[in-house]
């Protein structure tokens, strides 16, 4: 195997996708993000493993192209509108989560023995949060638009710029090590740095948009150019002493303001992950296993810290600034994990020569922990809400202010319904609308604040919250309800995840409801299972809407 390998670098990239593949199948599998796959990739085809990986300039250049995609991705995120929207509670805590996480793990660096500027790259490596593992996990949950997702993306925007801040104080280290003077070096960074800003200032202003409407008539040449441009000014920020992540983060930047980023984006998702199976491999393969082993201790401690300190310092400031303990738990297990970002920093301190190995493989053991830990905290975030709401109770106002101000001051009702409907979308705003038509009156909960409002305003009664909250069922007015009805089909992530809907049928009998309860499935297969945990009414939106149908179809036309 070794021979055939060592005779083409083809053969060789063959068998890495391969491998990426298989510990992508398995991580699947068990539920876990696809970074967690590509780390185990990485250490399985490095020397100490199966030792694949043996092209190293070919693995650097993919991998650099890798990471300028994903930093170019990162900018097309920071549309500056949206930076500049960024409310108080973001940036509270996210502020205040990074500089608890820095200074913080800073110490517990220093007293695991670590030397003092490896304490500090390793401290500022855990601020950092995966915003595509969090971003999908919500998205997978439904919860990216409920009050607890909204904050959550907002201070991790927050640690997106902290990591840009990051990596420009790295990049101008960087410049000035190479240097007859430190200072000069700097000043270099800065020249090219503002050269560069103003550039990107003019294509925003004058550029981007035009351009983008003209390529976006042919989609493939779109895509192609956004990676053109992304490897373009990745190679300008090397050249100037930017280093290759910003310059490929400028160039997002320069095209986050137009109207075709969630186009680009999409189109080079899966190039992204694509190329980052290489830098993974490339970290892989400069792992020492050995090293790592004596390393457990260090990295358990830390991941402790990160799983546990991140997502109370968020409780607590969001309780200070008047939210509920239970909406700041559910934001606070977001940033219970470190990112692909925290490894990136910490290689470019590799590269500088200001850390060694090992402080490598040490913040990648914390990353394979805490990243696989919190994707099962977050897909059980609900349930963890219950079980700690008695000990997070000092970490709530008496009067969460904020929280009801945010909910259209919706959190709470008086008098009586007939039917409580549990989401007010598509399907759920239709069974309102023809309930309300046949004279019954109808309670709507939603947990987005947009929608509580929006319903409000046609002059429903709606209330903003959780179907999975216990608190909010028992205020509800049950008493009166001949019906409880969920218009929220079940999530398709398989059995690592919660299914709010038996978390709802739970609740309502803990409460002793006398009514009926309705949820809905995607299948009829669901639906016995949910009739047969309590449900008395399954609707089936897909099936009831092709048997109306064809109903209609078959039915011959009047006159």
């Amino acid at each position: 195997m070794e021979a055939i390998l060592a005779t083409s670098v083809f053969y060789e990239v063959a068998a890495l996708l391969m491998l990426g593949a298989a510990v992508g199948l398995v991580a699947l599998m068990l539920r876990q993000p696809l970074i967690v796959g590509l780390l185990g990739a990485g250490i399985l085809a490095g020397p100490a493993a199966l030792g694949v990986a043996r092209s190293d300039e070919h693995i650097a250049l993919l991998s650099e192209l890798g990471i300028a995609v994903l930093l170019f991705l990162v900018g097309l995120k920071l549309d500056l509108s949206l930076v500049r929207s960024l409310g108080r509670v973001a940036l509270a805590t996210g502020l205040g989560q990074v500089a608890f996480t820095a200074s913080i793990g800073y110490l517990l660096c220093l007293l695991l023995g670590l030397g003092a500027l490896e304490s500090l790259y390793v401290a500022v490596a855990l601020t950092f949060s995966s915003t595509i593992i969090i971003v999908k996990l919500l998205s997978d949950k439904r919860e990216i638009d409920s009050l607890h997702g909204r904050i959550a993306l907002g201070f991790l925007i927050v640690q997106d710029i902290f990591v840009v801040l990051a990596m420009v104080v790295v990049s101008a280290l960087a410049a000035g090590t190479g240097e007859a003077s430190a200072m000069a070096g700097l000043a270099r960074v800065v020249a090219g740095g503002v050269a560069m800003l103003l550039a990107v200032g003019l294509i925003i202003r004058f550029v981007a948009g035009p351009l983008t409407a003209r390529l976006a008539r042919a989609p493939e040449l779109l895509a192609g150019f956004a990676i053109g441009w992304a490897a373009l000014l990745a190679a300008i920020g090397d050249y100037v002493g930017l280093g290759k992540e910003l310059g490929g983060l400028l160039a997002g930047v320069s095209l986050a303001s137009t109207p075709y980023r969630e186009a680009i984006a999409a189109r080079l998702s899966s190039l992204r992950d694509f190329l980052l199976l290489f830098f993974f491999i490339g970290l892989g393969a400069r792992l020492d296993l050995a090293s790592m082993g004596e390393q457990v201790g260090a990295a358990l401690a830390l991941s402790v810290f990160v799983l546990v300190g991140n997502p109370l310092i968020v409780v607590a400031i969001m309780g200070y600034m008047g939210y509920r303990r239970r909406t700041g738990l559910l934001a606070g297990l977001t940033v219970a994990q470190i990112s692909e970002f925290s490894l990136i920093f910490m290689a470019m301190g590799v590269a500088l020569g200001h850390v060694a190995e090992p402080a490598l493989g040490l913040v990648t053991l914390v990353g394979l922990v805490t990243i696989a830990l919190s994707t099962y905290m977050i897909t059980y975030s609900h349930r963890l809400a219950a079980w700690l709401d008695r000990p997070l109770r000092p970490f709530e106002r008496a009067h969460p202010w904020r929280e009801a101000q945010e909910a259209g001051d919706a959190t709470h009702i008086e008098g009586t319904a007939d039917v409580v409907l549990f989401g007010l979308g598509r399907f759920g705003g239709g069974i309102a609308r023809h309930l309300r038509d046949r004279g019954l009156t109808v309670l709507g909960v939603d947990f987005d604040p947009e929608a509580v409002r929006h319903w409000q305003a046609e002059g429903f009664e709606a209330v903003y919250g959780d179907a999975s909250d216990p608190e909010l069922i028992a205020s509800l007015p049950l008493s009166t309800a001949r019906w409880a009805v969920s218009s929220i089909p079940g999530r398709t992530g398989g059995v690592t995840h919660e299914d709010h809907r038996l978390a709802l049928i739970e609740a309502l009998r803990d409460q002793h409801f006398a009514g009926r309860i309705a949820v809905t499935a995607n299948a009829e297969a669901e639906a016995q299972g949910l009739r047969g945990r309590g449900a008395d009414l399954v609707l089936l939106p897909y099936q009831d809407a092709a048997d109306r149908a064809a109903e209609m179809l078959a039915t011959p036309a009047a006159g």
